[in-house]
């Protein structure tokens, strides 16, 4: 369980990035990006996104508790946010995906204001 500090800085870059357009929620299913807004459901390969930034955290009192929340843009100007697991916890299909995006070269674009 992460302490009052980590989820304050949690929170503090997520409204930063909410601030700067990244509204959706993304997750990972069958090596494609979803948002989870059940309304307007897209979908997208790796090669059809950017990773624009990233956050660690880590929990303080187990550093195998760690989180990377991703910004991430897509071709058709979606914006949002994936979070994921590090390490130990860390989910395989949402992995492989970053890894293929990584691999494409599209990742660390730090252009957002």
């Amino acid at each position: 369980m992460q302490d009052k500090e980590e989820e304050r800085s949690l929170v503090n870059v997520e409204n930063k990035l909410t601030k700067d357009g990244f509204t959706q929620d993304f997750s990972v299913a069958d090596g494609r990006l979803h948002t989870m807004d059940p309304v307007t459901t897209k979908t997208y390969a790796p090669e059809e996104v950017t990773i624009v930034d990233f956050y660690r955290f880590e929990g303080e009192s187990n550093p195998d508790d760690t989180s990377i929340l991703y910004a991430i843009e897509a071709h058709d100007g979606v914006k949002g946010t994936l979070a994921s697991a590090y390490g130990v916890y860390a989910d395989t299909d949402t992995d492989d995906f970053l890894k293929k995006v990584e691999d494409l070269g599209k990742n660390l674009m730090k252009g957002h204001k």
